[in-house]
């Protein structure tokens, strides 16, 4: 019966035992329930924090990357120059156009794209095109007897070189810009292309491809021909483009020259420029005429194709059709003297018409803005 009993109070031990036991796992397994959910809530909001779906992602500003905040470099357009206001409606030439070399701009013309003869303006085409093609400037150029006896006979302007002499090229373009020589501009066609002819189709070609689609070439010379024409338009075209090449502006721009011994002239030639000999000063209003090439027959009458500076602006005036001759007064070369006075006055009277449209604009916004 002790046994008994014992064996009932060991069961009752056991029945706490396993009772208390139960209860600590209960207790453990509520606090792990508890981590759990705790750790789900936490991986919830860190999900909700990185995807952020299109709704929320209204409402909350995207941080950009730093390839999206550069924004691009934009370069301030510049201000155009004013365009000067000059009126060139009175020139004693027939035909005139004055245009900004920097932008090719027109601020005056008169008859601009009247048939015009070029005459001796005709020998910056022949000093182009044989710059382009001379492949050493100093090379031998003979001036060929025959030729030079026509040329005399015809009345044309010579540089001064003799029959059969032999002449380095760089003093033959001179030869051909300064004095005007038409014996230079013959000698030139014949030692590149054999022939006065083939030399003035290539002037042609060179014409078509600088867009003087009112020119035609038959001479190298200027000499006159009723089919030898051209704009004063398109001889800005072509002046505009020659003065690119640093030997030409070199040439056009030199008021005297002295050539290399020949076998007719042993201490050279002394060449002056057609237009600075005949003018008493290059100075004009804010600067002054730094080059230039004249041109004369009776029916192309006194031309001029020049290049001045005014304020640090380049401008080339081209004119044709002045009265006078080689004797009279020099009408081209006044033109291109008032032309260029009257721009530096023109500058400031763009400038006060442009401010003058500025405030207008402004107070026409002002109006409709009260309206």
């Amino acid at each position: 019966m002790e046994k008994t009993m014992a064996k009932k109070r060991m069961t009752k031990k056991e029945r706490m035992r396993q009772r208390r036991r139960r209860q600590r796992m209960m207790f453990g397994g509520g606090l792990l329930l508890v981590a759990v959910v705790f750790t789900v809530i936490l991986l919830l909001l860190g999900s909700k924090g990185c995807g952020i779906s299109k709704a929320e992602g209204d409402e909350v500003e995207a941080v950009p990357s730093a390839e999206a905040t550069e924004a691009p470099t934009v370069e301030p357009t510049p201000t155009p120059e004013p365009v000067p206001s000059v009126d060139i409606s009175d020139i004693n030439s027939r035909s005139g156009i004055l245009v900004r070399l920097s932008d090719g701009k027109v601020v005056a013309e008169k008859d601009a794209d009247a048939k015009i003869y070029p005459a001796s303006m005709t020998k910056i085409m022949t000093a182009v095109v044989g710059l382009e093609n001379l492949s050493d400037q100093n090379e031998t150029i003979t001036i060929d007897r025959d030729t030079y006896d026509r040329l005399y006979t015809e009345g044309a302007s010579l540089a001064g070189f003799g029959a059969g002499d032999e002449v380095k090229a760089i003093d033959i373009l001179y030869g051909v810009m300064l004095p005007s020589g038409a014996e230079c501009c013959v000698g030139l066609a014949q030692h590149l292309f054999g022939s006065e002819e083939n030399f003035v189709a290539k002037m042609n070609e060179k014409a078509a491809e600088l867009g003087m689609d009112s020119t035609h070439f038959v001479t190298c010379t200027g000499l006159h021909d009723e089919n030898h024409y051209t704009t004063v338009r398109d001889l800005t075209k072509l002046l505009s483009y020659a003065l690119q090449n640093d030997t030409f502006r070199q040439i056009y721009c030199t008021s005297e020259y002295t050539t290399s011994a020949t076998a007719s002239a042993p201490e050279g030639l002394h060449f002056l420029s057609t237009m600075f000999k005949k003018m008493d000063s290059p100075e004009v209003n804010g600067g002054e005429i730094e080059g230039g090439k004249t041109g004369y027959t009776g029916e192309a009458g006194q031309c001029l194709a020049s290049l001045a500076k005014v304020d640090d602006v380049e401008y080339i005036l081209v004119t044709a059709g002045a009265p006078g001759g080689p004797s009279t007064e020099p009408y081209h070369i006044e033109d291109a003297k008032a032309v260029y006075n009257r721009i530096q006055a023109g500058k400031q009277g763009s400038a006060a018409d442009t401010a003058a449209d500025s405030q207008d604009d402004q107070a026409t916004t002002e109006t409709d803005g009260a309206a």
